[in-house]
């Protein structure tokens, strides 16, 4: 038996910091999106874990090996699994990777090793992996809160065309997040409205309320991401933003020929049209 999966990147279309928690992390509000960009993972039966990647990464160090040993830990079965990842997410680029890469192994190893583990549990389990991890194992669009572990499923996505543009540096989520000078957000958060425009594609009123509380610490420590931000925005881009921790920047467009023409004028080592994904 050989089980294979993708597993998406994702955006933020806000991101919320409110504050630092007693545990070391942050609460945040952020809605996330995922988008039509993904790595490749492929299962089978081994007898123990192992990680075949191009990576240079020790395996152990990896979110897949992590979330295989933890699961095959917790349930205590004998047998292992041969994991074959393929990435074509970047690393530390705000797009939640390596996130969704553990999601994905915990609910392929639940089938390959016929666990029968529901949804409930398996996000109990992610939420020990990493942030991140627990929106990958919830609907496409949704509301992640806390330090990431609080996930509701949101209506009113909408698949828009997006330019993703990674300069060629990386930033960690610690560094980001250590380095956001934010104690609490400054603007003021209605879901509700935001849904509401987005399922309108009312572009005017979203660039209003799409921001990202860690891209100022982003652009004073690497000031490209700005200038990326000027570039979308100069080529079309209806609302521009940075994901995650960032580097990459995000571009919304009216249509996929408008982001393909803009990608040929962003010159980075990164530049991707994608769609959201509903």
């Amino acid at each position: 038996m050989k089980l294979k999966l993708s597993a998406p990147a994702k955006i933020n279309w806000f991101l919320a910091v409110l504050g630092k928690r007693d545990d070391g992390y942050h609460d945040i509000v952020s809605p996330m999106q995922c988008v039509s960009l993904f790595d490749d993972l492929s299962f089978e039966h081994s007898e123990d874990i192992e990680l075949v990647s191009a990576m240079e990464v020790p395996a152990e160090e990896n979110l897949v090996y992590r979330a295989a040993r933890l699961l095959k830990n917790l349930s205590g079965v004998q047998k292992g699994a041969r994991i074959t990842l393929k990435k074509n997410i970047p690393l530390a680029a705000g797009l939640g990777g390596g996130s969704s890469d553990a999601s994905s192994t915990l609910m392929g190893l639940n089938r390959l090793w016929g666990l029968g583990y529901g949804k409930d549990k398996l996000m109990r389990i992610a939420a020990g992996i990493g942030s991140d991890v627990p929106f990958f194992m919830g609907d496409r669009f949704s509301l992640v809160e806390g330090r990431g572990e609080k996930v509701r499923p949101l209506k009113g996505a909408s698949a828009v065309p997006v330019l993703l543009v990674k300069p060629d540096i990386e930033i960690s989520s610690g560094w980001a997040y250590r380095n956001c000078e934010a104690e609490l957000t400054k603007r003021s958060i209605d879901i509700k409205l935001f849904c509401q425009a987005l399922e309108r594609k009312d572009f005017a009123r979203l660039r209003e309320m799409v921001f990202n509380d860690l891209e100022k610490a982003a652009v004073k420590e690497y000031p490209v991401v700005a200038e990326i931000r000027k570039r979308l925005i100069e080529n079309g881009a209806v609302v521009a933003s940075m994901s995650g921790s960032g580097p990459t920047m995000f571009g919304v467009f009216n249509s996929v020929d408008e982001a393909g023409r803009a990608s040929l004028n962003m010159g980075e080592k990164l530049c991707r049209v994608v769609r959201t994904l509903v």
